[in-house]
């Protein structure tokens, strides 16, 4: 084993290792000159003390050139084609969907069978929820990983996945994969092997005889899921103790050891060449660890990230990272670049929309909107409404001390009112890991049922349709939970099933309601009408040039329960006027005066004088086009 040394030298043991490993493609050393020096820098910061630094940079060399000779000449093309046009995911044609395979489709070939849909709804981005082999029973949701190149057997096979991302690709859309690289299951090959005391792979984790180094960790980590266990360690059948962030069965990886990175990217590269577009990122602010702090969103978490960016930019360039990261808003921001992840989940702004709807009061959101949107070039947000997992409150304490707000009341009012604890809620949700200790929770539940439908609220519908409306006009790609479209209520079946009851989740991640869909071509049904005004205001999107791209511009109105923004355009803009309250608002000509009195109203197709103002319903929103003065 050899250590790093000189950026020559290792250069050359890396070339090496790829003539080793077969035929030398002249499109791949190109890239090698390009991303090696960067990969080489990134492994000396993180791996420079390691007597195997060099070896296990040059194996990982070696794996992309395997990984691209074995590449399908159709990906190469469409590596090509995303290269040449970076911005390709910037459109205002995007629209992701996101689902399980089981829950939404039965299994892979289920999923093929819905792609004439998809299309229909206006797809182009789709995220098949973990799908991979994991332990039978709990496994929360499938991100307890066994093997990243086995798909889990009752979905279908790996051969499917790779012919449904061919099918994908040809009707337009591209499909997204999680990529669980913080931790595997307690079964995947890689964890029984370092709990045999495999020489090979006993690093590949974090584990400790005794309770010394553990407790010193736990003075400053927090626990995540304290319904599961305290703290951030669990122990082994022999006594010692090994580190799990999440639930007892999903071991962390241990990244300060190369082999690990080496491993990993492998998995990466093998995924890839099965048809993969986009790699969700997962848990990405908890993959490395450092002894007195939070270990959590550490500086060693963004060389890795942009590591394994360097070496999938050798194998597969034409694959874009998804962060998921839900911190802080000033520590989501720093994942989201072209040298880590250029696209990032925008939890701040789907939390503040559910925030905005509960108070009424549209400050919060406003203040995020022209404060914390803007990225650098080249990124964009994935904007949601929910997703598959819980909504926590992640504002920052500091904006709404600004207002005013107490945050830690404020979130517990939160948790109250979505909750349906709170007198007059018209939310059903349901809490998810409440902490007695700290007062800690999380809400989860289907859009329809956070938003009054399934209370039987007569502004449910509308509401679906404000949140909606925002995320869809906000930049980036918007993302909608299959089944939303149709206004999806909960599913309490969960509670009966002894492997999902003890995760409330699952409330919101029911089966196809097939039902509602056979309804969303009937006016008289909430299905048909939330999928009517939906799929309306997804087409109007897509003729809408002003919406593509990141860029937005704050817009001030002196009513509370009004979002305001502007996303321009060269030409003209589109002014967004959004109503979070329960009452009409006017806005007064005054206020609009700064753009010329014609517009059009682009949901209505209307022409719009604003000579005479803006009646805006409660609940209710515009797009309007307008020109700037």
């Amino acid at each position: 084993m050899t250590a790093l040394t000189s950026l020559e030298a290792d250069r050359a043991a890396a070339l090496a290792a790829v003539e080793a490993a077969g035929r030398v493609d002249e499109a791949f050393l190109g890239r090698f000159d390009e991303q090696f020096p960067r990969l080489h820098g990134l492994f000396a910061h993180l791996y420079g003390d390691r007597p195997d630094g060099q070896e296990q940079l040059a194996e990982t060399v070696a794996s992309a050139s395997t990984a691209w000779n074995a590449r399908p000449l159709e990906l190469k093309v469409r590596d090509a084609q995303r290269v040449a046009d970076p911005d390709w995911f910037q459109s205002q044609r995007m629209l992701g969907g996101v689902c399980y395979v089981d829950r939404y489709a039965g299994n892979l070939e289920g999923v093929r069978d819905q792609i004439p849909y998809f299309r229909e709804l206006g797809l182009t981005y789709l995220h098949l929820m973990p799908l991979f082999d994991a332990p039978a029973g709990d496994n929360d949701g499938g991100y307890a990983v066994s093997s990243y190149r086995r798909v889990n057997p009752s979905l279908g096979t790996m051969d499917q996945l790779a012919g449904l991302a061919t099918d994908l690709r040809t009707a337009g859309i591209s499909l997204v994969v999680d990529v669980i690289f913080n931790h595997t299951s307690n079964e995947h090959e890689w964890a029984r092997k370092a709990v045999a005391r495999d020489p090979e792979f006993e690093d590949f984790y974090l584990i400790f005889d005794d309770r010394e180094t553990p407790d010193a960790f736990e003075q400053t980590t927090r626990e995540i899921f304290p319904d599961d266990h305290r703290g951030s360690f669990v122990q082994l059948d022999d006594g010692r103790w090994i580190w799990s962030t999440f639930y007892h069965y999903q071991w962390d990886l241990n990244y300060a050891n190369p082999a690990v990175f080496r491993a990993m990217a492998g998995e990466m590269l093998f995924l890839a060449n099965q048809g993969v577009d986009v790699f969700r990122m997962d848990a990405v602010a908890f993959i490395w660890k450092r002894l007195g702090t939070a270990c959590e969103s550490l500086p060693e978490a963004h060389l890795l990230l942009q590591a394994f960016n360097a070496v999938i930019a050798l194998g597969a360039p034409g694959i874009v990272f998804k962060s998921e990261a839900i911190v802080h808003p000033d520590e989501v921001v720093t994942y989201i670049s072209p040298d880590e992840c250029r696209l990032s989940y925008n939890p701040l702004q789907m939390a503040l929309t559910w925030e905005a709807l509960a108070t009424r009061d549209g400050r919060l959101l406003q203040d995020a909107l022209e404060h914390r949107h803007a990225l650098p070039a080249g990124t964009a947000w994935v904007n949601y409404v929910r997703s598959h997992d819980d909504i926590g409150w992640t504002f920052a304490d500091e904006d709404a001390a600004a207002l005013g707000i107490d945050a830690f009341a404020h979130r517990q009012f939160l948790n109250r009112f979505y909750t349906g604890r709170h007198d007059g809620s018209f939310a059903r949700g349901v809490a998810f890991q409440e902490n007695p200790a700290t007062g800690d929770a999380r809400v989860t539940g289907t859009t329809a049922s956070l938003a009054g439908v399934e209370a039987g609220d007569p502004a449910g519908e509308d509401r679906i349709m404000l949140a909606h409306g925002l995320a869809l006009s906000t930049g980036g790609i918007p993302l909608l939970y299959l089944g939303d479209e149709v206004a999806q209520l909960n599913d309490y079946s969960y509670a009966d099933d002894p492997d999902r009851c003890g995760d409330t989740r699952w409330v919101h991640r029911g089966n196809r309601p097939r039902d509602r869909y056979a309804e969303r071509t009937d006016a008289d049904t909430v299905a048909g009408r939330v999928f009517r005004r939906l799929t309306k205001l997804i087409a109007v999107r897509q003729q809408t040039p002003e919406l593509a791209g990141n860029a937005l511009v704050g817009f001030e109105t002196p009513h509370a329960s009004v979002v305001a923004f502007q996303r321009p355009a060269p030409e003209t803009t589109v002014l967004v006027l959004a109503n979070v309250g329960d009452a009409e608002v006017g806005i007064d000509p005054l206020t609009l005066s700064g753009f010329a009195s014609e517009a059009v109203d682009l949901v209505e197709g209307i022409e719009v004088d604003l000579r005479e103002g803006i009646a805006l319903p409660a609940h209710g929103f515009v797009w309007l086009r307008v020109t700037p003065r």
